[in-house]
């Protein structure tokens, strides 16, 4: 998928040591998509990371940028083990 980062989503990347194979791997084959509960043109992306204790990785897109546009992302407790 292509896609490009927001600033604040490359200063995540900078903060949180996540690798950028993690958020791609994410967008291109999520576990889980739903949509946002506020802004209809945003999409959640949820998939669990086996490297990160299965942790549960959620990345925010813009869809309706084109390419899409990573928003923010970060890893949800509230999935742990519902994926």
């Amino acid at each position: 998928m292509d896609y490009v980062l927001t600033q604040h989503a490359q200063d995540l990347l900078l903060r949180r040591n996540i690798p950028i194979a993690w958020i791609e791997r994410t967008l291109d084959a999520p576990a889980k998509v739903d949509s946002d509960w506020i802004d209809d043109t945003l999409e959640h992306r949820l998939a669990p990371i086996p490297e990160h204790g299965h942790r549960v990785l959620r990345v925010i897109i813009n869809k309706s940028s084109n390419p899409v546009r990573v928003v923010t992302f970060y890893f949800d407790r509230n999935m742990r083990d519902k994926i």
